[in-house]
């Protein structure tokens, strides 16, 4: 159940967050619809979940029910976005990032460098991965789609990705410190 303190506290994060995240982002204003914010939803969500709605843009972290923190999110291109049910098996603060085969032979002349080797980007400010990432598994093997950063905030509420979910840097790592290994996402 709500309670006054918990409201009082949920809001203050996301009002002490909002200034951050604005601020982080040089050149750049996310809108305000993108900021995180406690919403109400429907109280059958269970929490500890994560439930992402691709075409609305938002991920929904249900913090108890009838009550959920909501992200602005950018999703995959047309053809390219998870749907489904995972979990969360792997968690990692500044990732490598490589792109996937796939990403290799839809576009040579972007990845081409990767092509027949197994180089990484090393973490850090400049990765794709951004800050944080999670990586989402089924029936225990890796989907290669992840919940992560971005270097492109303007990314925020588009459909531009090969398929991961892109968060702001500060959303990410607040969303990183709120779930645990294990907790189950459904992407719709």
């Amino acid at each position: 159940m709500l309670t006054r303190r918990r409201f009082a506290l949920a809001s203050a994060a996301t009002l002490m967050l909002a200034p951050r995240a604005r601020a982080a982002t040089p050149g750049y204003v996310v809108p305000d619809r993108f900021l995180p914010q406690m919403v109400r939803i429907k109280p059958s969500f269970a929490p500890g979940q994560i439930f992402i709605v691709t075409r609305l843009h938002y991920l929904y972290f249900v913090t108890e029910p009838g009550q959920a923190m909501r992200y602005g999110i950018g999703v995959g291109k047309e053809g390219l976005a998870f749907q489904g049910q995972a979990v969360i098996q792997v968690k990692k603060k500044w990732p490598t990032w490589r792109p996937t085969d796939e990403m290799i032979e839809r576009d040579p002349r972007h990845y081409g460098k990767y092509k027949d080797n197994t180089d990484a980007m090393p973490g850090g400010p400049g990765n794709p991965l951004g800050a944080r990432a999670m990586y989402l598994f089924q029936n225990g093997r890796d989907t290669y789609f992840r919940i992560h950063g971005t270097i492109e905030p303007q990314s925020i509420g588009r459909s531009v990705s090969s398929g991961c979910i892109r968060m702001i840097n500060e959303h990410v790592m607040d969303l990183y410190e709120r779930v645990p290994i294990g907790t189950v996402v459904n992407v719709i």
